[in-house]
């Protein structure tokens, strides 16, 4: 009718949680909603939830479906104009491969995650905003292969990605952060991902590192970045206030939303070495430091959010001082590792030039020089002497974050740090107190762990050997591992080069 009043966006928003939810009859809402209360979680009044972005579908769908029309326009051009040949040099794909086979498969874990969360939460509007990002995420990992599928078209280790997420070592790391998050209770996930992962770690993710992108000629994933990053706002933003909704509903959630954040950022913590060392290590342009990302996105902003969440009585996160200390060290001892264990990983490592490595001195001028560039310098001489350094050992992991054990003590960057504990009888080993801490509070989950190295002498992982492991992984033995220098990437890229420079003349 003419004269029928339109909706606004807070009644629509209305209509499409609470006008659609209930109360059950003929079951009780304790059965229909089962894992919502067993955590311990108090929640008085669920009407109280509001999603800050009121989102309604059709301006979902019309918002989501603009950005969609963007991305693969720029996707188009930049297979169209062989876009891969204009990147900073053939380095910067192994950051790729990286990021496809550490990251991408959580976008889809988070999916899977939110999904379900939001089936098990009684509250109407708390559902609508998990269905919300359980569709975003998924958006996430499409566009995201989508994208990086380009390059697979011309560089090894991109294949089998998800094959590799389930099976390779230190892809054992990403994964368990999310096997943790999802065998965790409802409201611990939301703020396992809502607060870790979408604003700890995303925060320090997509905007550094796709601004390295940019910075590096890869506008196609500047672009899935961008595009998926106006959603991780809305994330952020969710995660956030699920812990205010929490904290204003009663305060017997303080102490339980305490733990979990103290859990949490100490996870993320560790999830985000990984990040670290693309940003020192493996953008051949660099845009900034780890310890400048983590300065800005952590100790500024994380540190103006817990002012904020303090009148509520919730604290910085625990050893969030040690956590801020080794972001002096956490970069170079990660890629310190992989260098060592190239030949068992799907992407390529080098070392630093001397005008990288006095880029690190001046970016770390407290720690570098003193204690990784004489290392980097003595891998240098050896492998001009044809006796380049390969560690054929089985490291030992962390039972909790199951990240190798090359984390050095708070405040003495010489000694590894170990922490052991025992439970029914077994001894069980740590990487941190953080980690230590994770463990003794929950035992009998993380003794369930599937440790990569346990497996591998077990014999469950393709056989004895190396070369059997590393097929088992699904890797192409000499394509996808071992030194950038010489490898088949290396060559194309050169070609590719050479064209160029023949073009130009």
């Amino acid at each position: 009718m003419s004269g029928t009043k339109k909706l606004g966006l807070r009644q629509r928003y209305e209509h499409l949680t609470r006008g659609l939810d209930w109360e059950t009859t003929y079951q009780p809402m304790d059965k229909v909603f089962p894992y919502d209360e067993f955590e311990g979680i108090k929640i008085k009044d669920w009407s109280a939830w509001e999603d800050p972005f009121r989102l309604t579908m059709d301006s979902y769908w019309k918002f989501q479906a603009e950005k969609e029309r963007k991305l693969y326009a720029v996707l188009d051009s930049f297979a169209q104009n062989n876009g891969q040949t204009g990147i900073s040099d053939g380095r910067y794909a192994n950051v790729l491969k990286l990021f496809l086979t550490g990251i991408s498969p959580e976008e889809y874990q988070a999916h899977r995650g939110f999904a379900f969360t939001g089936r098990h939460l009684r509250g109407a509007g708390a559902r609508v905003a998990c269905q919300m990002q359980s569709i975003d995420e998924l958006r996430h990992i499409q566009t995201q292969i989508h994208t990086i599928s380009h390059f697979n078209k011309y560089f090894n280790g991109i294949h089998d990605f998800s094959k590799m997420h389930d099976r390779v070592w230190y892809l054992s790391v990403p994964k368990s952060f999310f096997d943790d998050a999802r065998t965790s209770g409802p409201f611990e996930f939301m703020i396992a991902i809502g607060f870790a992962f979408e604003y700890v770690l995303t925060n320090l993710l997509f905007v550094p590192f796709m601004s390295g992108a940019a910075y590096n000629g890869d506008m196609s994933t500047v672009t899935f970045g961008f595009s998926a990053q106006s959603d991780e706002s809305r994330h952020m933003t969710l995660g956030i206030e699920v812990i205010k909704f929490l904290l204003e509903q009663h305060p017997d959630n303080l102490p339980i939303v305490q733990k979990w954040v103290d859990k949490w950022f100490w996870r993320g913590h560790r999830l985000l070495g990984i990040v670290a060392m693309m940003m020192d290590y493996m953008l051949p342009k660099k845009v900034m430091s780890w310890k400048e990302a983590w300065d800005i996105y952590f100790v500024e902003a994380g540190g103006a959010l817990f002012q904020d969440l303090a009148r509520y009585g919730l604290k910085m996160p625990k050893y969030h001082e040690i956590a801020t200390a080794e972001a002096e060290h956490v970069s170079h001892q990660n890629w310190c590792t992989f260098y060592q264990y190239t030949h068992a990983a799907n992407f390529h490592t080098w070392l630093p030039d001397n005008e990288h490595l006095d880029w690190l001195s001046e970016k770390y001028p407290n720690t570098f020089d003193k204690y990784y560039r004489p290392r980097f310098e003595m891998w240098g001489q050896m492998a001009k002497e044809g006796k380049r350094f390969y560690n054929n050992a089985l490291v030992q992991l962390c039972q909790v974050c199951q990240i190798p054990m090359v984390y050095t003590e708070p405040g003495d960057p010489n000694t590894i740090c170990f922490r052991e504990t025992q439970f029914n009888g077994q001894r069980y080993h740590f990487c941190s107190d953080g980690c230590s801490d994770i463990f003794k509070n929950e035992p009998e989950k993380y003794v369930q762990a599937w440790l990569p190295v346990q497996q591998i002498f077990q014999g469950n992982c393709g056989g004895a050997t190396i070369p059997e492991v590393l097929d088992w992984y699904g890797y192409k033995f000499g394509e996808d591992n071992f030194d950038y220098v010489g490898s088949p990437d290396e060559k194309l890229w050169n070609e590719w080069h050479a064209d160029k420079i023949k073009a130009a003349s």
